[in-house]
């Protein structure tokens, strides 16, 4: 009796039934040896009884130990033991897919696609050796938790029992993913496992297999003669075609082989994946764009050229305010750096007389003040030139008239002989006899 705690081999510790199938069960079990964490797949005693069957099955799990794939699972001993036969593979740490699909129903087409693609690699891979599945379905088929799919069960489903369909309790989930080529009682192929992985994706997208039914044989025959339900009508087109061209009753319009199929499903979800991006990051864009132009426009802006300045560089109107955006505390022109004349900005742009742009006030004032040096330079140079005229002319009358200059100057001016004259520190004083005027150094001389 099989039991946690048995040992298959004298090697093999059985701990834990994990999974059941219509070949037999599949256990967590621990190698003793290794000391690793293995998985046991114990078959019925029934496929023992088969002809031929052990054999056949022992070349095969030799022939799967050689195939090297990440997404095939490590076959790693074939045996027998109390008229039990058992195969040891490696332990895959995830859900089946199956356990997935019950928890949430359906997948998302670019989910699917993924999916699909890495189980079509890892067919690919088995077809290459020569081996066919026969047994595509979604409790064989292991997800890691890191999203990675491992195809695991090789090569049991080659029974006749199977084949057959005799057992209805044992086949009834094969039966639900055979090919029609399988149920007429023809030979599986690879084509066979390619319409078994589009029986899995029409199960991923829609939630439910394709055709159900109360009997093993039942099912079967809705495979060989009648047309799925159409999926949803949130598939993509192109997802429906994949998986339409799969589930083709003829092998030969199928997909040509795994690898093909794994190609457009990859492209697939890739393209689902990239055209989902567009609608989150679009209005972010569209957002701070559009009143851009139209807070440029607000500003005004002098216009180039000597023959447009006046009033029609000034807005006429001043921007609705729905559409302006706000103006700082602190207007700044657009059309060059802040002055440094000291005089404060103005929250508002006020327009400025002779219709030109607030900009050329601080030129005006500079202008303003130029023309007031310019004045005071010009009343400075007036005063000096009188002074120097005025000076000369002294002189000249000095050397003329001698000592009697200054006194012929005061009456040609019509000035009385005052005794004090206009002298910065000189008095003059007139002589009545000798008129003649002598300086007077402080003291008064006679």
């Amino acid at each position: 009796m099989i039991r946690p705690g048995v040992t298959l081999g004298g090697r093999y510790r059985l701990e834990e039934r994990i999974a059941g199938g219509g070949m037999g069960d599949v256990w967590r079990g621990t190698d003793n040896v290794l000391g690793r964490t293995v998985a046991v797949k114990i078959l019925l005693p029934a496929l023992l009884d088969e002809p031929g069957f052990a054999e056949r099955f022992r070349g095969e799990a030799r022939t799967m130990a050689t195939i090297n794939h990440p997404g095939v699972v490590d076959v790693y001993d074939y045996g027998s033991d109390q008229q039990l036969a058992f195969l040891v593979m490696e332990y895959v740490e995830g859900d089946a897919l199956s356990r997935t699909l019950s928890r949430v129903g359906r997948l998302t087409p670019a989910r699917t696609m993924a999916l699909v693609a890495q189980a079509a690699d890892a067919l690919q891979a088995a077809h290459a050796n020569g081996i066919v599945h026969r047994d595509v379905k979604p409790g064989n088929l292991l997800v890691r938790p890191n999203g990675t799919l491992v195809l695991t069960d090789f090569g049991i489903a080659r029974s006749a029992m199977v084949g057959q369909l005799t057992v209805a309790g044992a086949v009834l989930g094969t039966a639900s993913y055979i090919s029609p080529e399988q149920a007429a009682g023809d030979v599986a192929t690879p084509a066979s496992d390619v319409y078994a992985l589009g029986v899995v994706a029409y199960q991923c997208l829609s939630g439910h297999r394709p055709f159900d039914g109360a009997t093993p044989i039942e099912i079967a025959m809705k495979h060989v003669r009648e047309t799925p339900r159409p999926l949803p009508g949130d598939i993509p087109p192109a997802v429906r075609a994949i998986v339409e061209r799969a589930l083709a009753k003829d092998p030969a319009a199928r997909w040509p082989s795994a690898a093909a199929m794994a190609a457009v499903a990859r492209q697939a979800a890739s393209s689902l994946t990239t055209t989902v991006q567009p609608p989150v990051s679009q209005p972010i864009r569209a957002t701070p764009v559009s009143p851009a132009p139209q807070a440029r426009a607000s500003v005004p802006r002098p216009t180039s050229g000597s023959g447009h300045r006046g009033a029609a560089s000034v807005p006429s109107a001043p921007p609705a305010p729905p559409v302006a955006p706000p103006m700082p505390p602190h207007y700044r022109p657009q059309s060059g750096p802040p002055n440094n004349n000291g005089y404060p900005q103005q929250p508002q742009p006020m327009p400025m007389p002779m219709g030109k742009p607030q900009g050329t006030f601080g030129r005006q004032v500079l202008i303003v003040l130029a023309v007031v040096l310019a004045l005071l330079v010009l009343l400075c140079a007036g005063v000096i030139s009188f002074l120097y005229q005025h000076g000369n002319g002294q002189e000249g009358a000095e050397r003329a008239l001698g000592d009697r200059s200054s006194s012929a100057a005061i009456l040609r001016m019509g000035t009385a002989a005052d005794p004090v004259s206009v002298a910065s520190y000189r008095l003059l004083k007139v002589d009545p006899q000798l008129g003649l005027i002598r300086p007077n150094e402080g003291r008064q001389t006679l």
